[in-house]
């Protein structure tokens, strides 16, 4: 769920920045969409985790070990906290970076800080 609202989180802020390319640079929209696509990527890692850990409860035993469900739980938490702030992060970096390839004709190596700011 906490990655799910970090890629959410990431998609809007990565969307308004491609809008905003759309008004003022259309040609450059293409470009700007592949933030927008990777946000898609943080929501997959979510899933991995949750197809491991349905894979480790087997609904058929009557005793379920404590350790377990604190293992499950701390997993999910670690993956979902850290999608969240990642998701986070990079929407306001995304936004940022779209936003700055608006001004790649007058300075060519923003797009490239933008990589580096991304990675």
């Amino acid at each position: 769920m906490f990655v799910d609202i970090g890629v959410a989180y990431r998609t809007a802020k990565s969307g308004v920045g491609v809008a905003l390319m759309g008004v003022m640079r259309s040609e450059l929209v293409m470009k700007s969409i592949v933030l927008v696509v990777m946000a898609g990527v943080l929501g997959i890692y979510g899933l991995i985790i949750v197809v491991i850990i349905s894979i480790g409860i087997n609904p058929k035993t009557t005793f379920y070990y404590l350790f377990d469900g604190y293992a499950y739980l701390s997993t999910g938490l670690a993956c979902g906290l850290s999608g969240l702030s990642a998701g986070m992060a990079i929407g306001v970096a995304g936004d940022a970076g779209v936003r700055c390839k608006y001004t790649t004709t007058i300075n060519p190596w923003s797009a490239l800080n933008q990589l580096g700011l991304l990675t």
